[in-house]
């Protein structure tokens, strides 16, 4: 026998932390997701039970064996199938009356007003070296008046940054404008973690490569900024609890035990970043890459 599908029972243990006119709220937002990989994808899944109901999600990759540390739609069962596709039914069986519009290429400037459109949350969870994109996902936010969220797993725990509407936007705190994409990936590590709390404890530098685009991940980051990115929309899709947007940031690493609360005043060109910017470009030029 099939047990019918009823949303005020599926999420009823919601209730409590969230009131049942709230709860019907986050029903009727929509989310978009920019990577359907380790983080974009367990963001989908931790929004579908909360009980947003509504997602635009894009990515133009497959599953691979090389994701299977960290993906939660990678298995043996969907190797070589689309992320959107896998991740888009993940979601659906949690939520049968879930609405996902799928953008299987990926964003791009010429989807992006489509990615965007109606929706009232972005979360980024691009691939680390997806700069152009990044910056122009973000810009378009600003100026579409969309709040932006960005937690980005870093050795066994998470960093956030949020962009809000009329408050520093994205390239006003990384500072890319037109440089190589080796120092944006400098700039990038230093403006999400200026506490650094996950870098004590990498025991093969050499893992990391920005030159070569590739880093060490683990599942226990992805799970972590699930949480702390599924709290945040919570409190700006609900409009309620504080809400730290850029320059304030947050780390929190698990190892370690340690959160760190940040406030970089002008971002990237604050002293203390110009100052880790030097010295991880100097870092890099000898091979030895914090990450």
């Amino acid at each position: 026998m099939t047990t019918p599908f009823g949303y005020d029972k599926a999420f009823a243990r919601n209730i409590g932390w969230v009131s049942p006119e709230e709860q019907q709220i986050l029903r009727g937002k929509r989310v978009a997701i920019a990577g359907g990989g380790g983080v974009g994808g367990v963001h989908l899944l931790t929004l579908a039970r909360l009980g947003v109901s509504n997602f635009h999600i894009a990515d133009f990759d497959r599953f691979d064996i090389a994701n299977f540390n960290r993906q939660v739609g990678a298995n043996m069962d969907t190797i070589g199938e689309p992320k959107v596709e896998v991740m888009a039914d993940m979601a659906r069986r949690i939520n049968p009356e879930i609405d996902i519009k799928v953008f299987p290429e990926g964003i791009e400037s010429g989807n992006l007003d489509s990615f965007l459109e109606g929706v009232d949350l972005y979360i980024d969870g691009l691939d680390f070296f997806a700069f152009e994109i990044r910056r122009q996902t973000f810009a378009r936010c600003a100026a579409l008046g969309i709040p932006a969220t960005t937690v980005a797993p870093l050795g066994m725990g998470a960093a956030l940054l949020n962009f809000i509407p009329g408050q520093m936007t994205f390239e006003e705190y990384f500072q890319w404008g037109e440089l190589p994409d080796v120092d944006k990936a400098v700039r990038f590590v230093v403006g999400l973690a200026p506490a650094g709390l996950h870098r004590p404890y990498l025991v093969v530098p050499s893992a990391v490569s920005f030159n070569e685009r590739r880093g060490p991940s683990t599942i226990m980051a992805c799970q972590i900024c699930a949480g702390i990115a599924g709290t945040e929309a919570l409190k700006i899709l609900l409009k309620r609890g504080q809400v730290r947007a850029a320059p304030y940031g947050m780390q929190f690493d698990a190892y370690r035990n340690k959160l760190a609360l940040t406030w970089r005043p002008g971002g990237n060109r604050n002293p203390l970043h110009r100052l880790m910017i030097a010295v991880g470009k100097r870092q890099l030029a000898g091979k030895v890459v914090p990450q």
